[in-house]
Formats: structure tokens, sequence, C-alpha cells
């Protein structure tokens, strides 16, 4: 599963850019449903940042149904590419959301409004 490179100038939280290499590896399907991630700490090697952010990053995919971690399997791909995509989507109109100034209950209202 390659994975870019984290900016660390970038605003963007390292773990979140961790996050995003990750669920755009699954939207690409380089990584699928089934597939096996590499143990954190390699891939806290190959991005040149501690296992920690990583370990954060994975707890955030895990909380959004892309990861499963089981005890003696490892951390494995649960999500499709598609729900990533659709992640990846959300994770962008939040970002550009919040600097154009609105609020997450701002943003809800917009996206109930346009539910129809």
């Amino acid at each position: 599963m390659p994975i870019g490179a984290v900016d660390k100038s970038d605003p963007l939280a390292l773990h979140e850019q961790v996050a995003a290499q990750i669920r755009r590896a699954i939207a690409d399907g380089e990584a699928g449903p089934g597939d096996r991630l590499p143990l954190a700490r390699d891939l806290a090697a190959v991005l040149g940042v501690n296992r920690n952010t990583v370990l954060r990053a994975l707890h955030l995919l895990r909380d959004e149904g892309l990861l499963e971690f089981r005890r003696g399997r490892g951390i494995t791909v649960t999500g499709t590419r598609e729900q990533s995509d659709l992640l990846t989507q959300v994770h962008e109109l939040v970002r550009a959301a919040r600097r154009s100034g609105y609020r997450k209950s701002e943003l809800i209202a917009m996206i109930e409004a346009t539910e129809g």
C-alpha cells in the first residue's frame, strides 16, 4: 500500500494527513476490504512521524468504519472504495466550511436544507 509523505508545514494535523493518505489508498483500490495494514511502527517509519501519530490516525479511521482492529490479526480494511471516497469529500467539505467561518451547526443546516 503506497502512502505519500506528510507535509509538516501543512496546517492540517499530522494524524489527519496520515488518515487522509490511508483513505486515499482505500479509495484508489490499493487497499481493499480484508487487506491487512502494515504495523503502525512501520507506517510511522515510512512517513517520518511518531508512532502515536499513526495510531491516532488509525483510530480515527476505525471510528469512521474503514478499519477494524482485531487482537492477533492486526488492522484490516473493512471499508469500501466508495465509502472512503465519500469520507474524503466530507472531510474536504468540513475544512472548506471552517475556512469560510461556518460552524458545524450551520453546515448541518445547509446539508439538511438540500435534502428533499
